[in-house]
Formats: structure tokens, sequence, C-alpha cells
């Protein structure tokens, strides 16, 4: 698909979906992914093909609670009634909160100063849960977990976590925050945040902390697995059912209050 030429008039796409039918964010041939039905619905309201460029990718199955891509028109829009006739197309899965005019230096995936995860998990059946969270029937000790989760912001190679055979110039990551909250009586969530993530990391981060609170993985050895920059020292990845963008940062750019009150004209 063309991308829409001169840059005149950026917009960013504020959206949250559900990623359980999805193939990850990525357009890619004979699969069904978040950027095509994006980019199908921009072309049938705009009337024009405009290629959508996310904040990231996630991989199948994973869902988003605040996604952010750019794309380019020639024609300023009205935004918030771009934002909510995109809405009237889109499947069910996909909601735009907010559509919004930036600078055209802005871009959602180089500009982004941060992006949060968060991981759910439960503890014992519950059938309200199930959909968006992994259900662990061990005991887990949280406060090692935490133990391990900090030790996570004082180094910048991630190669452990990353997927094996993917094509990544580095393994440099900036981990901010790494913790585990409990949200309810069997309910727990882990929070991420890192400048960048690469492919898998956060599920393969939760799946060794997991070891950790199991008591599989001592401190040590959880520091050993990190200094290795082996993914094949690191624990199994977890399932994506239970993984959630939650957040995309920009400097000077706040997306938080960004919402769509139009009606339909």
């Amino acid at each position: 698909m063309a991308t829409c030429n001169r840059f005149m008039n950026r917009y960013f796409i504020v959206f949250q979906y559900d990623g359980t039918a999805y193939h990850g964010w990525q357009a890619q041939p004979n699969a069904h992914s978040v950027q095509a039905e994006l980019q199908r619905a921009l072309a049938l309201l705009l009337r024009t093909d405009c290629e959508v460029v996310g904040a990231g990718r996630t991989d199948a199955g994973v869902h988003a609670s605040k996604m952010v891509a750019h794309f380019d028109v020639e024609v300023p829009i009205d935004a918030p009634q771009v934002a909510y006739r995109l809405n009237k197309i889109l499947p069910r899965d996909i909601a735009v909160i907010a559509v919004v005019p930036v600078d055209g230096s802005m871009h959602a995936r180089f500009s982004a100063t941060s992006r949060t995860y968060h991981y759910y998990i439960h503890t014992r059946k519950d059938p309200f849960v199930g959909r968006y969270s992994c259900l662990l029937h061990y005991r887990l000790d949280f406060e090692k977990m935490n133990e391990a989760g900090r030790m996570l912001t004082t180094y910048d190679d991630f190669g452990a976590f990353c997927k094996s055979h993917t094509d990544v110039k580095t393994t440099i990551c900036r981990v901010t925050e790494a913790r585990w909250e409990q949200t309810g009586d069997h309910t727990y969530r882990f929070v991420i945040t890192a400048n960048r993530f690469l492919r898998n990391m956060v599920r393969a981060v939760v799946g060794t902390l997991v070891d950790v609170g199991r008591g599989r993985l001592s401190l040590d050895d959880f520091q050993a697995v990190v200094e290795s920059r082996k993914r094949t020292q690191a624990g199994e990845s977890m399932p994506a059912h239970a993984l959630f963008l939650h957040d995309v940062a920009y400097e000077g750019l706040s997306l938080d209050n960004q919402t769509t009150t139009i009606t339909d004209k």
C-alpha cells in the first residue's frame, strides 16, 4: 500500500483492540491483522490509501488498551468526525479513542519515549477474567518476584528475553519499572515500562519471574539468566491472551484526555 505523500497533515490515532482474532498488529499476506483493518477503514472513509504506522508491533493474540499510530493526508480532516466514523466502520474488537492532529515531525514509533505493558494472572478458576488473564495453579512468592523485577532496571541488555532468530540490530533496552501488583483476592498484574521492547520480551520476562516465584530459580539464578543474554537460559514464554499494551508516551504530548464525543452528521 502506498503511503500518502507530501506529509502536509499528520494525525495520531489513539485506539484499543482485542487481539484474539488477529495475527498481531502488522499487516502481512494471508493473515488477519489490526494494521490492515485500520488501513482498510481509513481508505473507505478518506477515499485514498494511507499507510498506518504503529507505535510498535504486538504479537498474535496480544491486546492493546492504548495503542498509537499515525497517518498522513494532504487535505486537513475533521479529526473528531473521522474518529467517530472510523468506529462505525471498524469491527467491534477495534475501538478508536481519538484522532489527534500532530506536528509533521512526530512519529508514532520513533517519537515514543516509553511503552508500558500489563500482564494479568489469576490463581484460581474465574470465568470472568479467564479470557484476558493466565490461570496459574501454584503458589507464588510475589515479594521475591518483585525483587527480581527490580533487578531488570539495573540492566540494559535483554538478549535473554528476545525471541530466537529475530532480526534485531540491538537487544539494548532501558527498563524503568517492573513490578507485580495485587488487583484482587486472586488476581495480579505485572507492570513493565521501557523505552522499547524486543519481540516476545514481556512474555519471556514474566515466564522467568514466575520461575522465581515458584522457587525454580533463585535471585542469583535470575541474575545469571539476564547476564547470559541467551534466550535458552530464560523461562518459557507465557500465553499471549493475558498481555496488554497499556500505554505509549510522548514527550510534550498528552493523549490521556483525548476523547471522541462527536455525534453523527
